[in-house]
């Protein structure tokens, strides 16, 4: 069995391009076709390739037989794609060339990418109460020392933004902690009914305090498979922004569906929703909603406390069970949070 370069550069997963000694492309596999143009054979690869530091490294190689490593950027219509490409000395019938394959390293890119901004949002999100307690530690130990109204003035905010590092703190445990088990199902019995009544119970003094009813609409109790802490971390940050956020005199609608067949769930479901008659989102802000740190209303939610990552621990629990989560908001008309979760 003979094979020919097309046909074995036409194996490879990824795109792939043969280069001739004079600078020639000898063949391309499909991948390369479709990410650099159908007619690049027979072409300068120049003109299919057109980046420098590639072109470079494509150029060395051919003229000294080393190995050589680049970078690839394009643009795929919706997102910016990066490729690592590998430039490896090839021996053809025509003499040396180049065999250069490119790999999609986009999500790796994205990965690191998401690790600086969290970085940078945790250290952000520290910085600002810690800056606030040691001025206030300074003033007390200076000026204020002796000033007893002051005293206990700045000790109430200091009390305050401790708070606030400490909900941060136990927020991003949390985080980790859904993040750690998201690909293992939950396989606890639970009765999804009493869980929502008792954290209803629960937030009624906040509710109260809030100038906000809370109405509850539940079918007959059920049994389903559910981890019943995580889930009442589901309704606690739900019914908590509801609360929090729709605004003295507003009405919070807590509704748990009879089990049902559920065509998104392939089987049998039930839907868990949060509706408020608050003053709603934008829906420039609703695709982003579940990022971590992502606010609608970054000086409000920090003043009542929020850490920015609620949100996002919902939605990985919500996929830990293998749901879905819905939001729905008109402006001026309120918002409702859904979660459906598979029987």
């Amino acid at each position: 069995m003979s094979f020919t370069p097309q046909g074995v550069i036409e194996a490879l997963p990824m795109p792939a391009v043969l280069i001739r000694r004079d600078e020639r492309i000898e063949g391309a596999n499909s991948a390369a076709m479709k990410l650099l143009g159908e007619g690049i054979r027979g072409r300068h690869f120049i003109t299919a390739l057109r980046q420098p530091a590639l072109l470079d490294a494509i150029e060395a190689t051919l003229r000294d037989g080393k190995p050589r490593t680049s970078r690839y950027l394009t643009n795929d219509g919706r997102q910016d794609t990066t490729f690592q490409v590998s430039c490896r000395p090839v021996p053809l019938s025509a003499g040396p060339g180049a065999l250069v394959v490119f790999e999609d390293v986009t999500h790796l890119e994205q990965a690191g990418q998401m690790r600086r901004d969290f970085v940078a949002n945790v250290s952000h999100e520290l910085r600002t109460p810690l800056t606030a307690l040691l001025g206030f530690i300074e003033t007390l130990k200076g000026p204020a020392r002796n000033d007893a109204a002051a005293r206990e003035r700045f000790l109430g905010i200091m009390e305050s933004e401790a708070g606030r590092m400490n909900r941060l703190v136990g927020d991003l445990l949390s985080l980790s902690r859904v993040e750690a088990d998201e690909r293992v199902r939950p396989t606890e019995r639970l009765c999804l009914c009493d869980l929502v009544q008792s954290m209803v119970n629960g937030l009624a003094p906040l509710a109260e305090e809030a100038g906000v009813t809370v109405k509850l609409d539940l079918p007959e109790p059920f049994d389903m498979t559910g981890d019943a802490d995580q889930l009442r971390q589901v309704l606690s940050n739900l019914l908590e922004n509801a609360i929090k956020y729709s605004g003295r005199g507003s009405d919070v609608v807590v509704s748990v569906s009879a089990p049902d067949y559920e065509p998104k769930m392939r089987g049998a479901g039930v839907t868990l929703e949060v509706r408020d008659s608050g003053p709603g989102i934008d829906p420039i802000h609703l695709p982003r909603l579940t990022e971590r740190f992502y606010r609608v209303d970054s000086h409000r939610s920090r003043e009542m406390g929020g850490t920015g990552l609620g949100l996002a621990i919902v939605k990985h629990i919500v996929n830990r069970h293998r749901g879905r989560l819905q939001v729905e908001s008109v402006l001026g008309q309120g918002s409702a949070f859904r979660v459906l979760l598979p029987v």
